[in-house]
């Protein structure tokens, strides 16, 4: 029979195990949750439409978001790649330096140069009042920030290393200053992503618009009718017949998105004065998808 204490510590064990696999895979899916939800708001409000009102559900963000973190997560690999190839080269220069003034002068300068990044950046973010319809803000200013951070903190560091002897021991302030400026660079890369996924979505929605024919083709016949006014929609006015409840067909709609037991449907042909139609899945419409295919 084991041991109270052979079981507590195998219990607790355990919960350390899953503790270290739930929580990152729920922060995972939370970021990807985020992103992809920020990038499909922005397609949706392109055609007018607030993405809460569909009915998407957690899973259909988590799937839409690989599209808008593509760019950012290779920018950042390559990044990291660079400055990691960066840090080696300087770690040999150092290491070979017999004189160390000259490589001392260029990483103030270098840090003098990220500061003054990061200075830049967080002025815009001061004159936000002022600069915030410039369409580039909500990149550079991270940006900025972040890159500036992060020579600050490297040219510091690199600056202690080349003092030549023992470095202190770090005080409270010092870490905690080292702490709160990772922290504002995670946060500007957390801004940065954001960005690209907002015009990710609005890129995706333009790009629907241009070629709204390859989106699914939807006929829809009403009980009544429904007065649509965007350009190129044709209705028809069907005959009647004994058992016959649907009086008016619609055509040339496309099928944009389906969520909630609603479509939402747009005119085939592009137009700044149109409107998205949103037509509930219940008897009082019939719907048929029509043939997209080439002849087999």
């Amino acid at each position: 029979m084991p041991e109270e204490g052979d079981v507590t510590g195998r219990f607790e064990h355990w919960v350390r195990t899953v503790g270290n696999v739930v929580a990152p895979a729920t922060l995972l899916t939370t970021l990807l949750f985020y992103f992809g939800y920020v990038s499909t708001r922005s397609q949706y409000e392109y055609f007018g439409i607030d993405v809460d009102t569909i009915g998407l559900a957690t899973q259909d963000y988590v799937m839409r978001s690989p599209q808008p973190l593509l760019t950012p997560l290779l920018v950042l690999t390559f990044a990291s790649v660079g400055a990691l190839a960066l840090h080696s080269a300087v770690q040999k220069r150092i290491a070979a330096a017999e004189d160390p003034s000259t490589l001392r002068s260029g990483v103030r300068v270098l840090t003098a140069a990220g500061l003054t990044v990061l200075v830049a950046g967080v002025v815009l973010l001061l004159l936000y009042a002022l600069v915030r319809d410039w369409t580039l803000y909500a990149l550079v200013t991270p940006l900025l920030i972040a890159a500036g951070g992060v020579l600050v903190v490297y040219g510091f560091r690199v600056l202690r290393r080349l003092a030549g002897s023992a470095p202190p021991p770090a005080s409270a302030v010092r870490r905690v200053s080292l702490a709160l400026v990772l922290v504002v660079v995670a946060v500007s890369l957390f801004w940065t992503t954001a960005t690209v996924a907002q015009w990710s979505g609005r890129g995706l929605a333009m790009a629907q618009a241009r070629s709204l024919d390859r989106l699914p083709s939807v006929i829809v016949d009403t009980k009544e009718r429904l007065f649509l006014r965007s350009p190129g929609i044709e209705e028809t006015a069907l005959p009647a017949a004994p058992g016959q409840t649907f009086r008016y067909r619609y055509r040339n709609l496309r099928l944009l998105v389906h969520g909630n037991d609603r479509m939402f449907l747009v005119p085939r042909t592009w137009s700044a004065s149109d409107t998205t139609f949103v037509v509930p899945l219940d008897a009082q419409v019939r719907v048929q998808f029509q043939f997209q295919n080439q002849q087999p």
